[in-house]
């Protein structure tokens, strides 16, 4: 049975408001093996994570404070959050209505609370959350998603020691689903003025799990990522300071 994503219109989330009501309000019925997406910016309103938008320097001293790390680029500062690379700490003011959207807090703990109370109120067993963002990628125009967090998938399909078409075995190949599915989502939900911050995908490839999620599972050491070379090739790199 194929995969199906519909991205679901909905009225205009206000800061400080239930998560769960407003996904009730719009999502009445779910059927089972299904996964409710939520971008990350209405689980940062219902949080309260929000700044005023103050001037340049304001803004430098927030994602300072919103990461491990920041380096200024020509566009952008570079910075590392939650063992992710990205730009700005995640600090958004598109859809913003003038204010500052950060990232949520703990995405995982939140998919986790999401799934319990929306598995007890749609009455089904194995259900699906994902929080995503958007992120851009070396060398490559254009954003995809990302899973900042999710519940109730294994999100890594190993391939290693299986045979290939051919009978060779895999040594390294393993399928990140989290973010794979993040990215179909964010393409049907849109990134303009869509107004459609949740999703439901109906039958996604995951083989769904009632173990609580371990957060670090797709995060890589700097040492053992494919990168780390290009990453610390300059004496001058910052990166070295990740070691």
């Amino acid at each position: 049975m194929n995969m199906h994503i519909r991205p679901i219109k909905t009225r205009v989330f206000k800061e400080g408001e239930s998560l769960l009501s407003f996904t009730l309000q719009h999502i009445k019925t779910l059927k089972e093996n299904s996964i409710i997406v939520f971008t990350s910016k209405i689980v940062a309103l219902s949080e309260y994570r929000t700044a005023p938008i103050g001037d340049e320097k304001e803004k430098e001293i927030l994602i300072h404070a919103e990461s491990q790390w920041a380096i200024k680029t020509k566009w952008v500062w570079l910075t590392l959050k939650d063992h992710m690379i990205m730009a700005s700490a995640g600090i958004d003011e598109s859809n913003a209505n003038g204010k500052l959207i950060l990232l949520p807090e703990d995405s995982f703990m939140t998919a986790k609370l999401l799934r319990k109370k929306l598995k007890s109120k749609y009455k089904i067993k194995n259900l699906g959350v994902i929080i995503t963002d958007s992120r851009t990628i070396p060398l490559r125009a254009g954003v995809i998603g990302v899973a900042l967090g999710y519940a109730g998938f294994e999100s890594l399909k190993d391939y290693r020691g299986k045979p290939d078409i051919f009978g060779r075995k895999f040594i390294f190949s393993q399928t990140n689903l989290a973010d794979s599915l993040a990215t179909a989502a964010v393409l049907v939900m849109g990134e303009g003025n869509e107004q459609q911050p949740l999703a439901i995908m109906k039958n996604p490839p995951v083989v769904f799990s009632q173990k609580e999620i371990n957060k670090m599972e797709l995060v890589i050491p700097l040492e053992d990522d494919l990168y780390r070379p290009f990453f610390v090739s300059s004496r001058k790199s910052k990166f070295k300071n990740l070691l």
